[in-house]
């Protein structure tokens, strides 16, 4: 992360010596794990969760790309650019949905290898980056 930049919402992501990493949370009792992190098992409803950082290497599981600007209270990048849009396979935990970086669909597969990054993505009114995380195409 650029040393002057601050994250979109500091409960999503760190960043590491290894590179950025999501927050997630796992369940003691049933071992659930889920992204962003919660206070509850959605599974099995206990209060049971702790922190953990998510794996950085996954797997394209399905995508999309967003070719229309969101809704307000959209506030990314200007001008506006489409973005591709993905579910992530993070090993045997779990499925995040996330910006990818990647926004030409001939070059999108299902399966493809990908990797947590961290992209800009606005500038507050005093002129400070915010970083959001994405994942990028490896190999």
């Amino acid at each position: 992360m650029m040393p002057d930049a601050r994250p979109v919402d500091p409960g999503l992501f760190v960043q590491g010596e290894e590179g950025p990493a999501l927050l997630g949370a796992r369940c003691g009792a049933c071992g659930t794990t889920t992204f962003p992190k919660q206070e509850s098992c959605p599974d099995c409803t206990r209060v049971d969760m702790e922190e953990c950082l998510l794996p950085r290497e996954g797997t394209l599981w399905s995508f999309t790309v967003q070719g229309f600007r969101p809704k307000p209270p959209y506030s990314g990048p200007e001008p506006f650019e489409p973005f591709g849009v993905g579910y992530v396979q993070l090993g045997d935990a779990v499925i995040v949905e996330a910006r990818l970086t990647e926004n030409d669909p001939s070059r999108l597969r299902i399966g493809a290898p990908v990797e947590l990054v961290l992209e800009p993505f606005t500038q507050d009114p005093d002129g400070t980056p915010v970083v959001t995380f994405a994942f990028a195409l490896r190999g």
